[in-house]
């Protein structure tokens, strides 16, 4: 069943998350189980969210990717829910 992360990163930026972004898209569009990826502002840092064909594809994506690239002091709260539908326009 696919699944929905959200992601609460306190502390981080627009600019920080631009450049995150702009290395890891390829291989997040590449990555085994990868649906969809969105990320927006918030009142205290950036939320990601990311629907991805199962949690174990979503972890070896942070693990591998995301983890060894974020800023000192980054620390993202990431919590799996699971999706019934999910469509693209």
């Amino acid at each position: 069943m696919a699944v929905l992360m959200i992601g609460e990163v306190a502390g981080m930026t627009e600019d920080v998350y631009a450049g995150m972004i702009g290395q890891l898209a390829p291989v997040l569009r590449s990555s085994k189980g990868f649906i969809s990826h969105a990320g927006g502002p918030t009142d205290t840092g950036w939320r990601v969210t990311e629907v991805w064909e199962s949690k174990e594809d979503g972890d070896a994506f942070f693990e591998n990717a995301v983890k060894p690239n974020l800023p000192p002091g980054i620390d993202p709260k990431r919590e799996y829910h699971p999706v019934h539908t999910a469509f693209v326009k």
